[in-house]
Parts: C-alpha cells; structure tokens; sequence
C-alpha cells in the first residue's frame, strides 16, 4: 500500500509556557538578534536551480541595502550561537553568502548560506516559524536517534543546524545503482530508519524529507538516513504515515530490500534498532520523561485524528491501552513502552 500526502495542511500549534521552561532549561531557548518576520523584509527574489537546470523551489531573496548591514551583523551571530556557543571570534573571516526562502511546504523556512572567506568553505542553517509539532520532533531526534541536532527557539523564531548529507530524492536518482554489497547496506538502514520514524511516530518521511549520510569505512561504505523535516511530529492519524516503507517516492530502496533480504533478515534489523532506541531512553531517562510529559499537555494534532491513530496502534500491536489516550503525547508514551517492554509488535516491512 502506497500513500501520498497528509490529508490537509498542517496545522501549526504553538509553544507554551511549560515548554519555554524545558527549553531554557536545556539551553535552546536564547535571545536572538533577529527573527523570522526579519528576514521577510525582501524586497526581490530569484527562482534557484540545481546544477541539472530543475527548479528546486527555492528562492534567493535580496534585501535593501540599507538591511543588508544589520542582518549579515546578525546571520553571523546566529551561526556562531550553533556552532561556537555564541563566541565571535571567527565574525570577520565570515559572511553571508546567500539567503534562500521555500514556499513550498509547512514551514517556509529560509536557509541561509555562510561562507568563510580564508578557505571558501560554506555552510548553512534555517530560520523558521516556531512549532510545538517541530520542537518535539527535533528533541525526540536528538535524544532518540543515533545523532545529536542543535536548534534554538526566540518567542515565534526557530533556527535549526544543517543536516548534512545526500537529498534522498537524489540518493535514489543518482546513488542506488552500485555494488550489491552497498545495496544491502542502503536498504539495511532504511529498514532501521522505517523502525525509529515508528516508535517515536515522526510522519511524512518520503524521499525529500530525509538525507543520506555517507561515512567510509575500513571495508565499504556505511550509511544513514536522517529525517531533516519534524512538522509531522505525531500529527496524521493514519498509522502508515509513520512507515516510509510505505511512501512511493522511496519506493526504489524498499525493492531493494525485496531483492536482497529475507523476512528473517529484516526482522533481525528491526530488533537491532529497538535496542538501541530501549538504551537512548534509559541512558535519558529523565529527559525523555519530561519530553513525553510535555507532550501530553500540549496540543499537537485534532481529536480526530488522535482517535483514529489510537485505534490503528491498538489494532496493530492488538493492546487495547491505546484506546485510552487522549492526546498524541500519551500515544508515543504507550509506543515507547511497549518497546521498553519488549511488547512492540513488529512492522511489515519490505515483505
């Protein structure tokens, strides 16, 4: 079975008190020197293309002069915040390269392009509008998943890192015919990527929400899928929506693990990876409670689709505890003790 898109547009839901305090607790809540609707201040923008000529529906934007001063004084500023704890020292070597703003989507962020100008190296980082659905999923990845992510949050601003690595989409135009043995990997790690999108019900993980991290290693290539977009944070009510097994736009890498894995092999995966998700929330613990605690005390989706969520995972793991939650938080509570109690029924996946 094959699924498109959410059934409507997200709804944003926003922060609250309880949460500023977490957030300031763990040091993402700081005070930035500009925020998002800074950045709308546009006054021209220029349709950006990828090296093959395609439309990334992505826009440079050019700002007035008489901006341009206070915002590279202030881009910079942010990007130290990510990557030096706020120290300047490397301010006068940096500068602001690019500015692109997407419409296409849920958040419209802008990703901003910085340069070092010693050695021509670039990086970037995004400026969106703050969501609670979007500050839960970053947090959820950064104590669950095999990577840390920093992001701050100023009242309506949010800055998220980079995450580098190949756009899925590209990944499986340009990347998936290679060596057998690299096909097993690739798929190997979609089958433990489809697992963590599950437990912790992260949604819309189709081909261009999610990049491909490649790191050599002693005898090949190893790799890993990372999730880059969290508006979809326990929001649909479908339980498919969770399995990017089921998304047709990764639909070339689940035939991959049809040609090269036995059900016994996946099944294998999907256990390797609920243990180490079991080891995050106990060497977390206390973190992870506050999160799940959080969670439930703020709205995230509809009734509606809660209702409809609850009664999918208790038809799937065939526990009626579902059935008794009355808000997203307390269905990825119950999803993730099932897992910690060794209860979590499996997934279909490339079978």
């Amino acid at each position: 079975m094959a699924i498109n898109k959410p059934s409507k547009k997200k709804i944003t839901f926003p922060s609250n008190p309880m949460l500023d305090e977490y957030l300031e607790m763990y040091g993402r809540k700081v005070n930035l020197p500009l925020d998002y609707d800074d950045l709308l201040r546009f006054d021209n923008a220029i349709p950006l293309y990828d090296q093959q000529g395609e439309d990334t529906l992505w826009k440079t934007v050019l700002y007035p002069p008489s901006d341009m001063d206070e915002l590279n004084r202030g881009l910079k500023f942010i990007y130290s915040l990510l990557k030096t704890d706020g120290d300047i020292y490397a301010h006068e070597h940096l500068t602001v390269a690019r500015v692109d703003f997407c419409t296409f989507g849920n958040s419209k962020p802008f990703r901003i392009r910085i340069i070092n100008k010693l050695n021509d190296n670039y990086d970037h980082f995004y400026v969106k509008r703050t969501d609670a659905s979007r500050i839960f999923g970053l947090e959820l990845e950064h104590i669950l998943s095999p990577d840390f992510i920093q992001f701050f949050v100023d009242g309506e601003t949010l800055v998220e890192e980079h995450i580098a690595g190949i756009p899925g989409d590209d990944f499986i135009k340009y990347n998936l015919d290679d060596t057998e043995f690299n096909q097993i990997r690739i798929a190997k790690e979609f089958v433990k990527f489809n697992e963590r999108c599950f437990v912790r019900l992260l949604g819309d993980m189709r081909s261009y929400n999610f990049v491909v991290d490649i790191t050599p290693d002693i005898d090949g290539i190893q790799y890993r899928l990372r999730a880059i977009d969290f508006d979809q944070q326990c929001y649909e009510g479908r339980k498919s929506f969770y399995l990017p097994q089921y998304f047709k736009e990764n639909n070339p890498i689940v035939y991959l693990g049809i040609k090269h894995m036995s059900a016994r092999t996946v099944m294998q995966y999907q256990m390797e990876e609920r243990s180490l998700i079991a080891m995050r929330v106990r060497s977390t613990m206390e973190r992870t409670r506050q999160v799940l605690g959080l969670m439930q005390q703020t709205q995230l989706s509809t009734p509606k689709k809660v209702k409809q969520l609850r009664k999918e995972l208790s038809r799937h793991h065939k526990n009626d505890a579902f059935l008794s939650c009355e808000n997203m938080g307390q269905i990825v509570l119950e999803n993730i003790e099932l897992l910690l109690n060794k209860g979590f029924t499996q997934s279909i996946v490339l079978t």
